[in-house]
């Protein structure tokens, strides 16, 4: 078995070699950008007014996006909690399965309808 000590060295050194090249070789150009950002020069120019319907429809679609999402990760995050606190029980381990389940059924069938609408809205603007 490994030392413990030799442990947390091996980790250091992971994270060391994993994070201190990206801090080093960060590039602020990307930074400069920022102030461009909503202008009309920018490279993220709005195509709308946050006023129009389309800023409005896509601030709702935003929202709710967010939300299933927030639901999701509650969901996954009950049925872990359960299925961890089920100490064997298979009736505990299969309903914390089943929630899992219709969890991510539920996030690709909204992910899906999102692709869907997406995809035939701009097809028809563009």
């Amino acid at each position: 078995m490994i030392n413990k000590k030799i442990k947390y060295i091996l980790i250091s050194g992971l994270l060391a070699v994993i994070i201190f090249p990206a801090m080093t070789l960060a590039d602020n150009a990307a930074l400069d950008k920022l102030g461009e950002v909503g202008t009309k020069n920018g490279p993220y120019a709005t195509v709308a007014g946050e006023n129009s319907i389309s800023g409005i429809v896509g601030a709702v679609i935003s929202g709710a996006l967010a939300l299933i999402g927030m639901i999701f990760l509650v969901l996954m995050l009950y049925a872990g909690y359960h299925w961890m606190t089920a100490r064997g029980e298979e009736e505990k381990v299969e309903k914390a399965k089943d929630t899992i389940t219709r969890a991510i059924i539920g996030l690709i069938i909204v992910v899906g309808a999102y692709a869907i609408w997406a995809f035939i809205f701009y097809q028809l603007i563009l």
